[in-house]
């Protein structure tokens, strides 16, 4: 079962050319969503002002080899790693919401623009399979994050039953990956086609009201962030002095005379307590 491609048995009541303008229909939707989503929140404009004020602020240039070398940096950590997450259960849900996201989105459409025919036994055994794994993983990360990490019920008193348009954006996740699941395990069965086809299509036309967009901003945020860093503007916040350093004593002397010739280092007291809120 999960070595068969779903859509090619599909092919006997929708037929492929359908599935594909689908497909095309949805990009469009994400293109356009992300676009508008931009011009509603200005995005673009924000991170323009942002360059343009930092470089008034940097104290030294960033060449191209280094802006590379944290374009590089930015990839490897934030985007394929994850390594901002400091909770490690928040950094494995997000890893595997991530990449069963990709891995599902792209053997679906492999599937329905090269194999979606009545021949089933034509599509390659590793595609089907790969849809299975990128849907489980998908919905095992989604539901961690929904039920486990999502709320700080002690906190915010907020039950894993309350939904928020927020939410919107994982639910139509865990939809999609469920329903699918489901739609292939009963052997095409109608009703969780349609609840399959309605998470989809609700996930990639509601992009400006939902968290997809974020995916695009996010690593360019934090690629900005590490260009500031390097080029010492710091989006124009103060840098934080070495407080037993002499000359700074010297310059503030009531750091001495409150918080003693040698002060604890006080960063990221956040990491102090357990992280649980998010």
């Amino acid at each position: 079962m999960i070595t068969t491609n779903p859509f090619a048995e599909l092919s006997a009541f929708i037929s492929p050319s359908m599935m594909q303008i689908y497909v095309v229909l949805m990009v469009l939707f994400v293109i356009g969503g992300t676009i508008l989503d931009m011009m509603h929140k200005k995005s673009a404009k924000y991170f323009f002002e942002q360059t343009e004020a930092a470089k008034k602020n940097a104290k030294r240039e960033v060449g191209s080899g280094e802006r590379n070398s944290l374009l590089v940096k930015t990839v490897t950590n934030e985007v394929l790693t994850s390594s901002e997450f400091s909770n490690p259960q928040r950094r494995m849900s997000h890893l595997l919401t991530m990449y069963g996201f990709i891995i599902f989105v792209a053997t679906t459409a492999i599937m329905i623009f090269g194999y979606a025919d009545a021949k089933g036994d034509a599509t390659p055994a590793i595609l089907p399979l790969l849809w299975h794994l990128g849907a489980l993983m998908l919905a095992i990360g989604g539901y961690w994050f929904w039920f486990a990490i999502r709320v700080d019920v002690s906190v915010e008193g907020k039950p894993w039953y309350k939904v928020a348009r927020t939410d919107m954006f994982i639910l139509s996740l865990l939809g999609m990956s469920t329903f699918a699941l489901l739609w292939s395990f009963s052997s095409g069965y109608g009703l969780f086609l349609a609840l399959f086809i309605f998470a989809s299509t609700f996930l990639f036309t509601t992009v400006l009201w939902s968290k997809f967009a974020h995916m695009f901003f996010k690593p360019a945020a934090a690629y900005q962030k590490k260009v500031f860093e390097a080029d010492g503007s710091r989006e124009g916040l103060p840098e934080v002095p070495d407080l037993t350093d002499a000359e700074i004593q010297k310059r503030f002397p009531d750091i001495p005379t409150y918080m003693g010739e040698k002060p604890a280092y006080m960063g990221h007291g956040i990491r102090r307590e357990k992280p649980g809120h998010f």
